[in-house]
């Protein structure tokens, strides 16, 4: 769930209303939120929470390396000379195997994991999985006492070692006569009261989520601590497009093996690179007219090729991908040598201007139109200037048919993406 490439956030629901009555008057409203977390089943949510937490845990360097050193002691102990060297490659390894810990499959995660004394309770080989999960819950309670007491599932039990947490919540529709402020605090508080809990808004250990939509309710638990579309860029621009958004956009235009797809107003190359690492069997060209840009770019490409070489111990698989700076109105490719255009055109409000979009827009389709493949040839754009766009589409019938829109929402705007099929 956690490769899933165009979801941004992840949260196990731990039950959901779709039809909640709230109080018209607000304490009454509230104090129903505070009554819920009771009546909640919190059991197997926290659980799958703690599943997740246990796969996070590889991920840390530090645990990686009691691990290795106690490895690079034995050697040494055979002999002396080896020591530094050994300890040398040993914490590159690491710091190689912490990145890549995430794919390791579970099996071997669960080894290491009791190698270094992540489940030393239970230690029988046998049954794996049951003591993953009993484990995760000693560990959620601590002290708090003997296995028959976790199986009872006690929740006034669950906690020695005090978890710390917070409450988010997202409010929408108008019928509402509380704040979203007020229920996160007041159902947080409840919360506190059920688990013994802390509260703690920077530093905590669960997030439960609290999604108010009209009269739907959900209660969640987090499972992602920050949002999943952050996942290939290093260097941002002003306007970045988030990789979950990128990867919709491509998935719209369907690219086949060998296709050549290029972004011609790449910015920092969240498209393409969301391409390259998506679709590895097509070719893909970056380019801008920014020189900034196709630093940034160029950076983010680089994150890309370090984070593939540690998978491979150290020699690097390349990227299907390069960057150029070029302009849009005068593009060094060949007629009807592209099959995919994809790119984030300039809105016209931190980047250029809506003026001179006007200009722009009809120039870009005319250029993309020369170089994309007659035919088969498509492009997905994605626009917030409308208006605009529709007006230069409108002079371009000869060259591109319009296929579907997709609204999207970018950071708050109202977006299209239009699908292009090239005459």
């Amino acid at each position: 769930v956690h490769r899933l490439r165009s979801v941004d956030n992840l949260f196990v629901v731990v039950q959901e209303f779709k039809d909640y009555q709230f109080k018209e008057n607000k304490e009454d409203a509230l104090k129903d939120l505070e009554d819920l977390v009771k009546k909640l089943p919190w059991t197997n949510p926290l659980k799958v929470w703690e599943l997740n937490n246990s796969l996070k845990k590889k991920k840390t360097k530090r645990k990686k390396h009691n691990l290795q050193s106690t490895a690079s002691k034995e050697k040494l102990n055979e002999d002396g000379e080896e020591e530094k060297t050994d300890q040398k490659d040993a914490s590159k390894q690491l710091q190689d195997c912490a990145q890549n810990a995430a794919d390791t499959e579970s099996a071997s995660g669960q080894e290491t994991e009791r190698a270094e004394g992540g489940l030393p309770q239970n230690g029988d080989d046998d049954d794996d999985d049951d003591n993953e999960q009993s484990d995760a819950k000693d560990e959620l309670r601590a002290s708090s006492g003997s296995e028959t007491k976790a199986e009872d599932g006690k929740k006034g039990e669950e906690d020695a070692k005090v978890l710390k947490f917070r409450v988010t919540c997202n409010r929408a529709g108008d019928k509402h006569s509380f704040t979203s402020n007020d229920a996160a605090r007041d159902f947080g508080g409840a919360v506190q009261e059920h688990f013994q809990w802390k509260a703690d808004m920077t530093n905590f250990d669960v997030e439960v989520l609290l999604n108010i939509h009209n009269n739907e309710v959900v209660v969640g638990i987090a499972l992602t601590e920050e949002s999943l579309h952050r996942r290939n860029i290093t260097h941002f621009g002003p306007t970045t497009l988030r990789s979950t958004l990128a990867y919709g956009m491509l998935r719209l235009c369907d690219p086949q093996p060998t296709d050549i797809i290029i972004d011609p107003m790449c910015g920092t190359g969240a498209i393409p690179i969301e391409g390259a690492s998506e679709w590895p069997s097509c070719y893909h060209i970056a380019g801008d007219n920014n020189p900034q840009a196709v630093k940034r770019a160029a950076n983010n490409i680089c994150s890309l090729l370090k984070k593939n070489e540690n998978k491979e111990s150290s020699t690097s698989l390349g990227v299907p991908l390069d960057i150029i700076q070029w302009d849009i109105c005068n593009l060094p490719l060949r007629t009807g040598s592209v099959d995919i255009i994809v790119t984030d055109m300039p809105f016209g409000k931190r980047i250029g201007s809506k003026k001179k979009n006007w200009d722009l827009y009809p120039a870009c389709l005319m250029e993309m139109g020369r170089i994309c493949r007659p035919g088969t040839g498509r492009a997905v754009l994605l626009t917030q200037d409308k208006k605009c766009f529709a007006k230069a589409l409108s002079r371009m019938g000869h060259i591109w048919r319009k296929g579907q829109t997709v609204w999207v929402n970018v950071g708050g705007l109202h977006a299209a993406v239009y699908l292009l099929k090239r005459t």
